[in-house]
């Protein structure tokens, strides 16, 4: 529902908005490659949407990659916390497996979980 919705409002009037954009421009510009070469110059003649629609693609691109490069550090940084995270959940796995072993009852003893005796505080000083 939320897609069509999505589509209705915002889709379909941008793509009329672009179709009717290139209705409009379709008389051919002189698009120059090399500007600084004078009258003898390469140039192309294109339509003027295309040269349009052009700029706004290559915009996007070269925004899309300077966005990219600039969360480089907060891609390293998740990468960085993914790692610590991972040790930490395999160290304390580990201390886990270490204390049931350690606490497993031995023999024929019955007793409780196994607990630090606490040491007094006279006694430390």
């Amino acid at each position: 529902m939320l897609r069509r919705l999505l589509l209705i409002l915002i889709v379909l009037p941008v793509s009329a908005g672009l179709v009717l954009l290139a209705v409009a421009n379709r008389h051919t510009v002189p698009l120059v490659v090399d500007p600084f070469a004078g009258t003898d110059a390469f140039s192309l003649d294109v339509p003027l949407f295309l040269v349009v629609f052009g700029a706004a693609i290559v915009g996007v691109l070269l925004g899309g990659v300077a966005v990219w490069l600039g969360q480089g550090r907060w891609r390293r940084a998740a990468r960085s916390a993914s790692r610590e995270a991972r040790q930490a959940k395999a160290e304390a796995e580990g201390l886990r497996a270490a204390l049931a072993t350690r606490t497993a009852p031995s023999g024929g003893q019955e007793s409780g979980p196994a607990r630090p005796a606490l040491a007094d505080r006279r006694d430390a000083a």
